[in-house]
Parts: C-alpha cells; structure tokens; sequence
C-alpha cells in the first residue's frame, strides 16, 4: 500500500473541505509554528511554506501587508529580502490562542461567571467591535448588547486585551453565580443560544469527520514525510483553531456527556504528537531569518499537548 500517496489524497481532501483562507493560513502558520521559534521569517520562506496549500506569491505578498496593517506582524527590509515578525500585539494574541489551544484543561469549575460591560467603555464604532472581537476570540459570548461573559475565562488575557485596547482604568469587569434558584433550563437556553452551540457541535462533527481518517492513515504509515506532516500539522491546527476559538470550553457541569469536542480535542492532541517532530525537521529545512537558520523552539513548545517529543 502507497501510504504517503493515500495521506497525500487525504490532505488534499482535508485542503478542499476547510478552504482555508489566505490571511487566515498564515496566522495558523505563524502562531502554530514560527512563533516559538522567536517569530520572524523572511518572506521567501513563507511562501515556500503556503505553496502546498495553493497560495502563489501575490497573494502572500497582500495577506503579510494586510496582517501588518491589522498589527499581527511587522516587517524589516534587509537587502532587497523582507521579513516579518510578530508585533508585541500579536504575541498577546498568539499567547492567548495557545493557551486555549495547547493546554491540557482538567481544572475545577467554582461556578462563577465573568461578565465584562463593553457599552461602559467609551469605546464607538469599529473600536468596540474590535474589543468585541478580542474577547469572542478568548471565548466570551453576547449576554446583551453590552455585556460579554464567560464561565471561566483565561484572566490574565482578559486583562491585557483591555490594556491593548485602552480601556483598562474604564472596563467594569464583574463575577458572580447564578442563583441557587434559577431554573436550570433557564441557564441552558442562554448558553445554547448565546454561543450557538448547535452550531459549535456541527463544527465539531465536520474537524472528526475530517482528521480521522488521516489520524489512521498517518498511524499506520510505516515512514512519515516531513512536507506532508507539515502540510497535515498545519491544516489540522487552522481547523481545529476555527472551531475552538468559537468554543467558549464550558465546563462540564454545562455540556451534553456526549460533547464531540471532547473527542476532537483528544483527536487533535493525538495527531498533533504523532506528526509535529517530522513536521518540524521540515519548518526548520525550509525557513531563514534574518540572522541565519530558524532558531529552536522555545521550551515551551515541548509542552504543548501535554509534552511533545524533541524533533532533533
């Protein structure tokens, strides 16, 4: 059996299906993969990167200059080569994203809600949308108009986006439980319609019904290719990343017992570790930087998903 033309399929397969788009792809490529490694790349390697993934070289050239219009990244001229970095801006939301994303959760619930009054910020216009968007992204949802809340949100990040946006001394954040009187049903069909979780376990579904037969073909191959894995790493964490930060991780006490994200977190977790050393053999083959090689990944890196083997 032609196992790397059979994962090959598969990844073309898995491409079509999430469509990926441009700007959202290098995101993915950048925090999943370039930030550890101190975050900065020449432009010619980037595009080297996304080729596999059908982007041809104008279109990288515009996502990399809107990504640093929007504060993502910024760039340096050095010769007539260019490279980008992540901004101070794109750390925190880099660190944020990882945080959800790579963290083995398993920590108790006390029941209490954050809520943060958005409408008493004096932020207008595309400001307060974009604090909105920040705070989507780390999982809160619409109780109102005005106010976005969470059961159990990351603090720190929730600090800093208010820093980031400049609302910090103004931002009234508050917690709180519910009433020991309050109806469950009641609680359930704000949570159901504040996150739309319907649509958040079709996602789901959809990442299962995508990266499962990969996860077994990819176990079973006898010799993994690194481009592939790369290829495969990649796509696995923009589908997973776009589900996920949608997700606002309820606790337990507050989803069905069959909830597919708890599958599809354990199926992330597993292919992630079975592909990201090959993987990253690859990155470091590929990509140049200013100073030189790409540098090792930051020990932190190793932690993800619980611990990751060493890809030397």
């Amino acid at each position: 059996m032609n196992f790397s033309r059979r994962i090959d399929d598969l990844a073309r397969q898995a491409l079509e299906r999430l469509r990926p788009k441009a700007k959202s792809l290098i995101i993915t490529v950048y925090g999943d993969a370039i930030y550890p490694h101190r975050g900065s790349a020449w432009l010619g390697s980037i595009i080297r990167l996304v080729e596999p993934f059908g982007l041809n070289e104008r279109i990288v050239r515009t996502s990399v200059f809107r990504l640093s219009k929007e504060l993502w990244l910024t760039s340096s001229q050095i010769g007539r080569r260019s490279y980008y970095s992540v901004t101070e801006a794109g750390r925190h939301r880099f660190d944020a994203a990882a945080q959800r994303l790579y963290t083995v959760d398993g920590h108790h619930w006390d029941k209490q809600w954050t809520m943060v009054f958005i409408g008493l910020t004096g932020l207008e216009g595309e400001e307060r949308e974009a604090l909105r968007r920040e705070l989507s992204w780390q999982g809160f949802g619409p109780l109102s108009p005005g106010v976005m809340w969470h059961p159990d949100p990351d603090q720190a990040a929730l600090r800093q986006t208010l820093v980031d946006a400049g609302v910090a001394s103004r931002a009234l954040v508050m917690r709180g439980s519910a009433e020991s009187w309050v109806a469950p049903d009641a609680l359930r069909d704000i949570i159901r319609n504040c996150w739309g979780l319907e649509r958040l376990a079709t996602g789901y579904d959809e990442f299962l019904d995508i990266f499962r037969p990969l996860w077994r073909a990819m176990q079973s191959a006898p010799e993994l290719d690194p481009a592939l894995c790369f290829m495969v790493r990649i796509l696995l964490m923009h589908g997973y990343r776009r589900v996920l930060l949608r997700d606002p991780m309820l606790p337990n006490e507050l989803l069905a017992a069959d909830w597919p994200g708890t599958a599809a977190r354990l199926l992330c977790r597993n292919l992630y570790r079975l592909i990201q050393a090959p993987a990253e053999r690859y990155l470091m083959e590929v990509t140049e930087t200013a100073e030189g090689p790409l540098p090792a990944a930051a020990p932190d890196y190793y932690a993800r998903f619980g611990g990751l083997q060493d890809a030397a």
